[in-house]
């Protein structure tokens, strides 16, 4: 790769240029993408970049952002994987470590479903049973062969109690996800990062077997083989330079072009956590967030999802919201946000004030999206979809659920 490849725009002129260009066409190319990412340090390439964002979201999905209300459900928190920056995960011995009991499971889906909750999502460690024995034991007293198949069975709750599912389960094998899929709306890998080098000694991600981007790929490409809605994201600040962050893009808008499964990209800021290798590590700042925001609508075009969490930047909300971002992802008044407990989630009506205060116009959605709903039923089992659309309304938006909720329905 030449150098003259990632030289950035030197003014604000030809960053117009290319911005421009790929507004027009659709998406950026990786050429120019590369470009506009070597220039993000400069403050007029980013507004640029963000001003380009902005209006290929409002071509694409024009004033609306959307909103999952859920519950999230960790239904354990034992990993075989130790990322440098997590606090998550526990090992046996560690008095905070949970396995939920199915009667527990079943306890927050009915409270879920009492707050108006259309999704549950279910987030849990990376093979545990690999890892620890005392585990291995636990799923063969319970005739469970691995977690999967307890992950099954508590899916198989959620759905029946009336919420919808979404799996975000680590690493799956095609014959797991298959298995999930009859009693799941959606469900999700975050892919982070396509950089080898994390895994290297001294990375974010060298004791961490399920972090290796072939593996991640090959799961994003079998979901896509299974005709899954599925979730992916960028994880920011963990080491990665910004041409792999570009790269990690492509290899997610690549995925989609063969299999039309991605249904939300996330662009999720790290945040360094006590008690973690990486605890002093510098995080991105907000204006650094709401740029690789505002890439990824470039590079992924004007009809993906993009989200950003707002419990991560709750400050500047608003910035965020001119970055191109059409999603706030899953906001619960249930349940914390288990991976990012320090952050708690923003009141449903505060979050509706300032985004409609921004110019926006905040719906609820289901944890799956409409153009995967309304126009693509083969990506669902029947009942699935049955139930999705039982909730929606006819544009595939959640049907509202009661008095002032603090989202409109669309």
């Amino acid at each position: 790769m030449s150098s003259n490849f990632l030289q950035p725009p030197h003014d604000r002129r030809s960053a117009e240029r290319l911005a421009a260009t790929a507004v027009e066409a659709g998406r950026l190319d990786r050429g120019p993408a590369q470009q506009l990412a070597a220039g993000l340090g400069n403050p007029l390439v980013r507004e640029v970049v963000l001003e380009a964002a902005a209006e290929s979201k409002r071509r694409g999905k024009g004033d609306t952002v959307s909103v999952s209300r859920n519950v999230f459900i960790p239904l354990t928190n034992l990993c075989r994987d130790r990322c440098a920056y997590c606090t998550f995960a526990k090992q046996p011995d560690s008095p905070e470590a949970k396995t939920y009991t199915l009667a527990e499971v079943e306890q927050v889906v009915r409270g879920g479903v009492a707050t108006g909750c259309r999704e549950a999502l279910f987030c849990l460690g990376d093979k545990p049973e690999v890892a620890y024995k005392s585990y291995r034991d636990w799923l063969a007293a319970n005739d469970l062969r691995s977690t999967t198949d307890y992950l099954v069975k508590a899916c198989r709750i959620g759905f029946e109690g009336g919420i919808l599912p979404h799996t975000n389960a680590g690493i799956l094998g095609i014959e797991e996800m298959a298995a999930l899929r009859p009693w799941n709306a959606s469900m999700g890998l975050m892919l982070e990062s396509t950089s080898p080098r994390l895994r290297e000694k001294g990375g974010a991600h060298y004791y961490c077997p399920d972090k290796d981007p072939v593996v991640r790929l090959r799961m994003h490409d079998e979901a896509g083989q299974l005709q899954i809605p599925f979730t992916s994201g960028l994880l920011l600040g963990i080491g990665e330079n910004d041409e792999e962050r570009v790269d990690t893009l492509f290899a997610i808008r690549d995925l989609d072009d063969r299999h039309g499964h991605i249904q939300e990209v996330i662009v999720q800021p790290f945040h360094a956590k006590n008690e973690t290798p990486m605890a002093h590590f510098p995080s991105l700042s907000d204006a650094e967030v709401a740029s690789w925001v505002a890439m990824a609508r470039l590079i992924l075009g004007p009809d993906m999802n993009v989200q950003a969490p707002p419990n991560l930047a709750p400050s500047v909300l608003e910035l965020l919201l001119r970055s191109g971002l059409n999603d706030w992802g899953g906001v619960s008044p249930v349940t914390i946000d288990f991976i990012n407990p320090e952050a708690p989630w923003p009141e449903l009506a505060q979050l509706r004030e300032r985004t409609e205060a921004a110019g926006q116009r905040l719906v609820e959605r289901l944890p799956v999206y409409p153009e995967h709903l309304l126009d693509h039923p083969e990506f669902f089992e029947p009942r699935v979809r049955e139930l999705a659309l039982a909730q929606s309304d006819a544009s595939g938006f959640a049907k509202p659920t009661g008095p002032e909720t603090g989202v409109e329905a669309a």
